[in-house]
């Protein structure tokens, strides 16, 4: 290998390598770190002796010392490390670790830009530094291989197989840091802009768990001091809130990060791939699908990945995957020739026919409503004259959302309503309302919720006049609600 991974160990190397979750995965990612210095740093890359491939028992003779157990699972009762060899990796702490590598300012700037960037406290960083990162058992260590794959750092030659990777192909550090330090990014913005700008970045940073890196970077590239935007220490009051809806804990939050994290690492990939994973379909009832991954929404209260290839429902096609709701610890991303990957999707690559968010975009476009693979059907509504100035007129609702003449809205009803008996009741219906009321149509995906969501917030103002099916769901939603009432 021509160039060597000759990253130092600093807190933004290592929230790099945690994926900007750094407060939840400090060891992890100075593990992960060792690793690839092991792999790829000089002076003797171990890479180098594995051309062909190596498993998790080669990495594990070399990394330990030979008294280290190789038991894949402890006795019970049994501590972590059994190993009497006090020169054995496992009983390095993680500040040893730290400061062998050239960061031994650890009390200094080290300290400080971790605690900054981690909300730990002194005390919780001091207790990580004496713990041992690699006092655990040899399963833990599998999984980092694992995730160095995820990661784009290592590709999977086959079951527990890996092999390293040309220095071309590792994943670029954010702004393209050269070896060594991080450069600054060109910033033209100024540090009153900045004041303005980075508390509305924080508020919607839970959508991209990178963002809070970034916007670090970015005031360190300014040349500006961070300023205290909690209140207390704030030069000037806030006057802008941003409120968005993220429903999730903080735990089921940090798991729905990883999936990301790894389907972006995925993307960033020449052939991206197929994930795997178990998903919730109703109460406790899951099931495991495999699916080719395609774009990322964050959609009312939660984020979505659009996929095309098994659905839960067991058929193939689209389908809009609520990330809370995978159940699996990890996503697990398969190679092309793996037996799981659907048929259907291995033609589909080999026929250049694989979908891209290009093709969601046009969708969304084509029709109102999330689930963009759902039927396209038109939608008419009626709001009294009244509401609509003050609420609908105006508005951007979608591309197709329009107003209609009332002239016009009966050759609609004779076009779009498909039986007699029907077309004559709405009709009907017509004649018995306002011609000063307000009329508009759209195209919509027809069963998608969050097009019902927004009738039923319009409710009792609005009227869906087509398609009928959903006039009538609307109907059986209001009757049921009166129930409540009555």
């Amino acid at each position: 290998m021509a160039v060597e991974f000759t990253y130092p160990p600093t807190p933004e190397i290592l929230q790099w390598l945690a994926a900007g979750q750094l407060g939840n995965r400090m060891v992890r990612s100075l593990r992960l770190w060792v690793l690839l210095s092991k792999l790829y740093g000089p002076p003797s890359p171990w890479g180098r002796d594995w051309e062909e491939g190596f498993a998790y028992s080669q990495l594990r003779d070399r990394l330990f010392s030979s008294t280290h157990s190789t038991r894949e699972r402890l006795a019970q009762n049994q501590s972590v490390p059994a190993c009497n060899d006090w020169d054995c990796i496992c009983h390095r702490t993680f500040q040893e670790l730290v400061t062998e590598a050239g960061e031994s300012d650890w009390e200094g700037d080290w300290r400080e830009e971790t605690i900054r960037l981690t909300g730990l406290t002194p005390s919780q960083l001091e207790a990580i530094g004496q713990g041992c990162p690699f006092a655990t058992v040899h399963r833990t260590l599998r999984d980092d291989l694992k995730h160095l794959a995820d990661l784009g750092w290592l590709q999977r030659v086959s079951r527990g197989c890996y092999k390293c990777l040309p220095p071309k192909e590792w994943p670029a550090p954010p702004h393209r840091w050269p070896r060594g330090e991080p450069t600054a990014s060109p910033i033209t913005l100024s540090a009153a802009q900045f004041h303005e700008l980075l508390p509305l970045l924080e508020d919607i940073s839970f959508i991209q768990p990178n963002l809070e890196l970034l916007i670090q970077s970015f005031w360190e590239a300014s040349g500006s001091e961070i300023p205290d935007i909690s209140g207390a220490g704030a030069c000037e009051p806030r006057r802008i809130f941003i409120h968005l809806d993220y429903i999730l804990p903080p735990a089921l939050q940090d798991r729905v990060d990883t999936y990301q994290e790894q389907l972006e690492q995925l993307w960033r990939t020449a052939s991206s791939g197929v994930v795997r994973f178990e998903y919730e379909v109703s109460g406790e009832e899951t099931r495991w699908v495999s699916t080719y991954p395609v774009c990322l929404h964050y959609v009312r209260r939660a984020k979505y990945l659009s996929a095309w290839g098994e659905t839960p429902d067991g058929e193939m096609g689209w389908h809009n995957f609520r990330l809370d709701r995978i159940v699996s610890p990890r996503l697990t991303v398969l190679v092309w020739g793996d037996p799981q990957v659907p048929k259907m999707l291995r033609k589909m690559r080999r026929n250049g026919e694989l979908p891209g968010s290009d093709e969601v975009a046009a969708e969304l476009e084509g029709a109102w409503g999330f689930n963009f693979y759902l039927p396209r059907k038109l939608l008419l509504l009626r709001f009294p004259r009244g509401f609509a100035d003050r609420y609908v007129d105006n508005t951007v609702r979608h591309l197709t959302f329009e107003p209609v003449a009332y002239d016009n809205v009966r050759e609609l009803v004779r076009r779009y309503a498909s039986k007699t008996e029907e077309r004559d009741r709405l009709l009907r219906v017509l004649a018995s309302r306002s011609p000063e009321d307000a009329y508009y149509r759209a195209w919509i995906r027809l069963g998608d919720i969050n097009v019902l969501m927004r009738l039923r917030d319009w409710r009792p103002k609005g009227e869906v006049i087509l398609p009928l099916s959903l006039r009538q769901q609307m109907a059986d939603e209001a009757r049921l609600e009166l129930s409540f009432y009555e």
